[in-house]
């Protein structure tokens, strides 16, 4: 017999999955070329809604619209994400004012509050210096966060991060991260591997 407290949780996703319903009929019915601007409006209205029943609706949405998007995660208020084509997987928590982009993000990873996963380091093209940096486009890359990891609060992910890898706060991540590794620093640098192998500096 399913646990009475499961039941009601259960309930309560189901009734915000309802209320995001609508948000997720009008994204699917605009035309192609609207779609991104209409995801990054209605990540901006979401993220602002406070509290956990935020986080819920949050969930719910990107469920609905995202690539995938677990429902058993946390995501705080005044995180954005600015792409559709973005993976959660289960139980990440996104602390408040995050910046996420193209991204995976693996299953019990940890993001703390501020941080920014960019979509690559390629997004503005700036060799022509007859043209404005606006004007010259640039390439998206879908950013790969491992599986429990942790990025701590303001890192500035670049980069793809190994399973059960630790990034500092603050850190600048700019080149590959190895699974395992703590990496600090702009840019970081591995500066241990969590399996007690020393690093020379």
């Amino acid at each position: 017999m399913l646990n009475i407290k499961r039941i009601i949780k259960l309930s309560f996703r189901g009734v915000f999955i309802l209320c995001a319903l609508p948000f997720a009929i009008l994204f699917f019915i605009c035309p192609s070329s609207q779609k991104k601007s209409l995801f990054t409006g209605l990540s901006q209205l979401s993220s602002l809604i406070p509290g956990r029943l935020g986080s819920y609706f949050r969930n719910s949405l990107y469920s609905l619209i995202m690539s995938k998007c677990s429902n058993n995660g946390v995501i705080y208020f005044g995180t954005l994400f600015s792409h559709p084509d973005t993976e959660i997987h289960d139980d990440v928590y996104i602390g408040p004012q995050c910046n996420i982009g193209k991204s995976i993000i693996g299953k019990n990873t940890l993001i703390a509050s501020g941080v920014h996963i960019l979509s690559g380091k390629n997004q503005h093209n700036f060799s022509d210096l007859d043209t404005p940096i606006q004007q010259q486009g640039g390439h998206y890359q879908k950013i790969v966060i491992g599986e429990d990891c942790w990025i701590g609060n303001t890192a500035v992910v670049m980069a793809n991060v190994g399973d059960k890898a630790i990034v500092a706060a603050g850190s600048v991540v700019t080149s590959d991260v190895p699974s395992y590794a703590i990496v600090a620093g702009n840019p970081a640098k591995v500066i241990k591997i969590r399996t007690n192998e020393k690093v020379d500096t």
